[in-house]
């Protein structure tokens, strides 16, 4: 679990740290922040996957550094995982506006460590220089071992897009399944899975799209007759057993649903979920019992997530809870503290309280 986070220079933030609790739940009005900050984990993800020259080519330095190259002279961030292990990278713009790793160290917690550089009871130790793209992926002792496995987790999953041509409602490549796609893209074919070797969790799964969509029976899912390479996200309906239906029968709201009950549900979790505005087209029973996923989720993975929805709000308590207002040109973050809110919430929801203007991070 990342149990603090340190970043300068990106986007909207200038400077923050931030401890990171196993939910954690940022809300605020648009344009404060909240997607630049979910979008962070996207460049360290980039970085890690050795796809920083292309990500920054792509994005630009000038829109990734705060305010630009002018106001700005480098990203930098501190990654704490478990107060045990960190991951430290400075990122500095090139002259054809992108980004070049300038460094990027580990680090661990430590009393000992001759070969290190003392930090306290950190000790830190070089990956790369200068490099155009890191090193880390490809360090298999020390530090890397262990934050290796959480960088790999930071992907970002929205399933916004329901469209008719969208990845969620056409078919997909039967054997893609060895993680569910950000964007769902093979939701057909790791449910197919699921099904295949982890009957139970599969079960568990429908059960709870049963309770937001009443109509839905099972899912009927098995490779395309024409084309065994491929297979549909087909389905029964109640009282019509012999009628298929496939994922452009879905409304958006429960195709996006099954798509995050899969991804809060499946056996063998991530480390990190990273949601950007789950509640996206949910009706509000779904919102509750996305709640609940969420809930049960995080006794596994960390959870992540922006958010603009009341109803999600006031499923949580306030130590998951972080606002995100624009203070002097730049995003402050702040958790909440339930000690301060007591008397409130004898009365009122969080959700409540957001609206009543009475925590920061504003819906208006």
């Amino acid at each position: 679990m990342i149990n603090k986070i340190q970043i300068e220079g990106f986007k909207s933030i200038k400077k923050t740290s931030l401890d990171l609790k196993s939910i954690n739940v940022l809300i605020g009005s648009n344009g404060v922040g909240k997607s630049n900050f979910i979008s962070f984990f996207k460049l360290v993800n980039n970085i890690y996957e050795q796809r920083l020259e292309n990500y920054s080519m792509r994005k630009g330095a000038e829109s990734l550094l705060h305010f630009g190259s002018k106001n700005t002279y480098e990203i930098k961030s501190r990654i704490e995982f478990d107060n045990t292990n960190a991951y430290i990278f400075s990122l500095q713009p090139t002259s054809s506006n992108g980004l070049i790793l300038a460094y990027e160290n580990g680090a661990f917690n430590s009393e000992k460590g001759s070969e290190f550089t003392y930090m306290g009871t950190w000790f830190s130790k070089p990956i790369s220089h200068n490099s155009i793209e890191s090193k880390l992926k490809n360090t298999t002792g020390g530090v890397a071992k262990w934050v290796n496995s959480y960088l790999d987790s930071f992907k970002i999953y929205h399933f916004h897009d329901t469209s008719d041509s969208s990845p969620l409602r056409t078919p997909a490549i039967l054997n893609d399944n060895v993680i569910l796609k950000e964007d769902g893209g093979n939701l057909a074919a790791f449910l197919y899975f699921l099904k295949e070797k982890h009957n139970k969790h599969f079960k568990r799964i429908e059960h709870v799209i049963k309770s937001v969509a009443p109509y839905f029976e099972r899912f009927q899912l098995q490779p395309d007759r024409l084309n065994e390479d491929r297979i549909n996200l087909e389905w029964t309906e109640i009282n019509h057993p012999d009628t298929l239906f496939n994922a452009t029968h879905f409304s958006d709201g429960t195709l996006r649903f099954i798509a995050l009950a899969t991804l809060l549900m499946q056996p063998d979790m991530p480390e990190i979920i990273i949601i950007d505005e789950p509640e996206l087209g949910l009706h509000p029973v779904a919102i509750n019992t996305l709640a609940g996923l969420i809930k049960k989720a995080s006794a596994k993975s960390q959870i992540i997530i922006s958010t603009q929805s009341v109803n999600l709000v006031g499923n949580f308590e306030p130590e998951n809870i972080i606002t995100v207002d624009r203070m002097e040109n730049q995003s402050v973050f702040n958790r909440l503290e339930k000690e301060s809110l007591e008397d409130w919430l004898s009365d009122f929801t969080l959700g409540d309280l957001w609206l009543k203007n009475i925590i920061k991070g504003q819906p208006y």
